[in-house]
């Protein structure tokens, strides 16, 4: 018998489960995203003895911006509290502890690519897929669980490039499914990797379309049609979603959508949820 898809909801970050690797383990550099400099394997300043953010509340308003719109996908819990047992961190081994940094963004690459391979096996359109969907997140799933050593040594890009096969397939199959007749020049084209940068799309018709990779960097996209839409990788950063309706979107994470600026008015897909710091309906 498989193994059951796993739910979404376990596949996002819970602090509480971890010993708060993603602020030692990843690095950062001073800019509008992060008020300072960081290298990997050093603890953030703002780490407290629980390995709870000390200025969380206030993260925006401090300059760190970039710890606002990151999520580990559950990755934390995983490395924390299964691949090493609930050892913590700070106590540990030195080289437990070393480990612990390099280990923590391979498993995070690994469950973000369980996020998108749970969502495929939940579009109806991709059914034709979904046994390959299956098998590569198990397999995935799997790999999440070797030992710190194994994890260390993966070869996490050549997995990912096979996972993908089986993800562009899938959105292959429900952007061919779109409805709707609009006459935008954009609608269902393949946009991959396209330098949208600033781009004045407003209203633009998007339903279908693969944006896979997209730089969508400040891009208008008030009103836009993004229903059906590849958003996998896209750029959201600063983009405006205010009134854009992304109903049936796949592939969008919530980093992504906390990027972005949108409103009360903005659609979204049931697998994300509103950020909190967006505005109401202009």
């Amino acid at each position: 018998m498989p193994d059951p898809i796993p739910d979404l909801l376990d596949l996002r970050g819970d602090c509480a489960q971890c010993f708060g690797l993603c602020c030692v383990a990843l690095p950062f550099a001073r800019s509008a995203d992060f008020a300072l400099d960081k290298p990997a394997g050093l603890p953030c300043p703002n780490l407290r003895d629980d390995h709870r953010c000390g200025i969380h509340d206030g993260l925006r308003e401090r300059g760190f911006s970039g710890c606002t719109v990151y999520d580990c996908f559950g990755a934390g819990q995983k490395v924390s509290q299964v691949t090493f047992g609930g050892q913590d961190r700070r106590t540990a081994p030195k080289e437990q502890a070393r480990r612990m940094s390099e280990v923590f963004p391979v498993v995070r690459q690994l469950h973000e690519l369980l996020w998108y391979l749970t969502e495929a096996l939940g579009l109806p359109a991709a059914r034709p897929v979904h046994p390959e969907l299956r098998r590569a997140l198990e397999k995935t799933e799997r790999l999440t669980r070797q030992t710190p050593d194994e994890l260390a040594a993966l070869d996490v890009a050549a997995h990912r490039q096979e996972v993908n096969t089986h993800l562009l397939r899938a959105s292959e199959l429900v952007r061919a499914g779109a409805g709707g007749k609009g006459k935008g020049k954009a609608k269902g084209k393949d946009r991959r990797g396209a330098d949208l940068a600033g781009a004045r799309l407003k209203g633009a018709d998007l339903r279908g379309a693969s944006l896979r990779g997209a730089c969508l960097i400040a891009a208008d996209l008030t009103g836009a049609d993004l229903r059906d839409a590849d958003l996998i990788g896209a750029d959201l950063r600063d983009a405006d979603l205010t009134g854009a309706d992304l109903t049936g979107a796949f592939f969008l994470t919530q980093p992504q959508l906390d990027a972005a600026r949108g409103s009360a008015g903005t659609r979204l897909p049931g697998t994300v949820r509103r950020p909190a710091h967006w505005t109401a309906e202009r």
